[in-house]
């Protein structure tokens, strides 16, 4: 209940008039502001009811079956019938002779991609933006956004027939040079260096969009004071472009190592065999062939369970470490 004092003046007489606002007005008062501000944006509300629609049938609603990593699930007695476990299956996972190989293999794999893919758009849209052939700098953008509309199918193919021992052309080109034929899809010491190349080509050009979308924020002034000054183009690019772009930066960079044991499961299964299993096997590959492959539902829920718990972590304490540098972080 909150007082309001108000002191009016009638003829020369201070009249004072005490209103009581109880927590009722202030609900009435606040829904209303609500209906207000939704009703004079509805457009705008109906344009996203899509994405909300979609986050809430495939992204909240399936985490009520994260229930089943507690219990032993048994489709024909269904959740409310099978029997409770607690953490069985997590003492199971981290009891596993094959827990370290998948963490290490999934660990070194996130660390390629955070190494390597990672710095790669940020290096390309750097040099696109330094282009000045207007027809040029479109052509190249266009060529390197190609793979980014390929499937893992598509690339892992392409691959296939340039790698293969039967007839492949990168093994045809050896033996022409009198050296003899790399078994590369079958060989654990060439998995890791295929995998990371087709991820940067696939994934490349399309993440220097966003990239080239906040240099073209940059104020022009910034560079012709810079010039005045007798800097240079590396001098330019590192005392205006970057420290430009570098919230973006520390955005993506939280935003992806949320991804830490989230690596894709269509390309590493694409890329596994029986040979490179020992430093192919991941997280994700784990959870579909104990999962689906041999109906352990608990089993591989716990798994995933596991996955997003570590990525959740990750995200919290990047975020609190780039507030804690001055960043503004994801939240």
């Amino acid at each position: 209940m909150k007082s309001e004092t108000v002191i009016e003046q009638n003829g020369g007489t201070e009249l004072t008039t005490q209103h009581t606002v109880t927590s009722n007005d202030l609900q009435r008062s606040f829904k209303a502001e609500i209906k207000r501000r939704i009703f004079k944006n509805k457009f705008l509300y109906l344009m996203i009811l899509p994405g909300l629609l979609y986050l809430l049938i495939y992204k909240y609603v399936p985490m009520l079956g994260l229930v089943i990593s507690f219990q032993n699930y048994k489709p024909y007695q269904g959740i409310m019938g099978s029997t409770w476990v607690g953490f069985d299956h997590f003492i199971r996972l981290f009891s596993d002779s094959d827990f370290w190989m998948i963490f290490k293999n999934t660990l070194v794999l996130f660390g390629l991609h955070i190494f390597i893919a990672f710095p790669i758009p940020i290096i390309l849209a750097l040099m696109l933006n330094e282009a000045k052939n207007l027809f040029f700098k479109r052509t190249i953008q266009s060529l390197i956004y190609i793979p980014h509309f390929m499937s893992w199918v598509i690339i892992v193919s392409i691959s296939f027939v340039l790698l293969t021992m039967d007839g492949g052309l990168i093994n045809e080109l050896l033996v022409s040079l009198g050296l003899s034929k790399v078994n590369f899809l079958m060989n654990n010491d060439w998995f890791r260096p295929i995998y990371i190349i087709q991820v940067v080509w696939q994934s490349a050009g399309w993440g220097t969009i966003i990239y080239l979308a906040a240099i073209s924020g940059v104020d022009p002034g910034l560079y012709e004071a810079a010039k005045m000054d007798g800097a240079s183009k590396l001098r330019q690019i590192w005392h205006i472009t970057l420290p430009a772009i570098r919230p973006v930066i520390i955005v993506l960079l939280i935003l992806k190592i949320g991804d830490v044991l989230e690596l894709g499961f269509e390309h590493v299964y694409l890329l596994l065999n029986a040979s490179n299993r020992s430093v192919a096997e991941i997280f994700d590959t784990y959870v579909y062939v104990t999962g689906l492959l041999q109906g352990q539902y608990s089993y591989s829920t716990a798994v995933g369970l596991f996955k997003g718990l570590v990525g959740l972590i990750l995200v919290v304490f990047a975020n609190k470490m780039a507030k804690k540098f001055g960043e503004e972080g994801i939240y």
